[in-house]
């Protein structure tokens, strides 16, 4: 849920200072492309704190290889991909390939909801509303890459 909030709270007051004067953030667009990147910097951090990395490799599918170096990659991309977010000319490009990097660890997202797993000491998200959410990260990622 803290990702959730991470998008709508960034956005919103990023489209409040955009309201308040701010030229570069007055518009949605701008806006989203804040939400997102504090969407991505609150994941990318997430990687990397003891606390929860461990969690986040035991959600990689046991079929994968190294899930310790795939929580890594993930992370700097996550990491990487805030940045570009915040660049007007890497901005949509950028939104584009998290779209397609939120696709591709989604499978680690079904696979923890199938094993039950935590994230935190607390249950993951049951899979319906982890669904719902990723669409509608991946949709905010495709309405910055491709909107207008």
């Amino acid at each position: 849920m803290a990702p959730l909030l991470a998008l709508i709270v960034g956005a919103a007051l990023a489209r409040l200072a955009g309201l308040l004067g701010v030229d570069a953030l007055d518009a949605w667009q701008p806006a989203l492309r804040v939400g997102l990147a504090a969407l991505f910097i609150l994941t990318g951090i997430a990687h990397f704190t003891p606390r929860r990395r461990a969690d986040l490799i035991a959600m990689v599918p046991p079929r994968l290889p190294r899930p310790d170096l795939l929580v890594t990659l993930t992370g700097v991309l996550e990491l990487a991909g805030a940045v570009g977010l915040l660049l007007p000319t890497t901005a949509r490009p950028t939104a584009a390939a998290l779209a397609v990097l939120m696709v591709a660890m989604f499978p680690a997202n079904v696979s923890a909801a199938r094993r039950r797993l935590t994230l935190d000491g607390r249950p993951v998200t049951p899979l319906l509303p982890r669904t719902v959410l990723q669409l509608l990260f991946v949709g905010t990622a495709l309405t910055i890459s491709f909107g207008p």
